[in-house]
């Protein structure tokens, strides 16, 4: 859905919708979701409601993202680590 509402700049949930394999009540549980995360940003014109992408808010997301799966990269490493190292015990015995 994020995909879909960058690459059209604004769209309303029914623009959404029709791009994608849920209904329109679906669109708009998730367009909720992702306004309260801060993730998107809406503006009322006439009836509609158009939302967009807020660009700075998923930058911050995807670095928090990038340094957590850095964390748990390392972390897995140091258990593989410990693994072999038992394993290598092991065999010596």
């Amino acid at each position: 859905m994020l995909d879909l509402l960058s690459a059209q700049g604004q769209a309303t949930a029914t623009t959404l919708a029709g791009g994608l394999p849920i209904s329109r009540q679906a669109v708009v549980k998730h367009l909720a979701v992702l306004d309260a995360a801060g993730l998107v940003g809406s503006v009322k014109v006439g009836r509609e409601v158009r939302f967009a992408v807020r660009p700075e808010a998923l930058d911050a997301t995807a670095r928090w993202m990038a340094a957590l799966a850095s964390d748990w990269d390392r972390r897995l490493a140091r258990i593989k680590r410990i693994a072999e190292a038992a394993e290598r015990d092991a065999h010596r015995q």
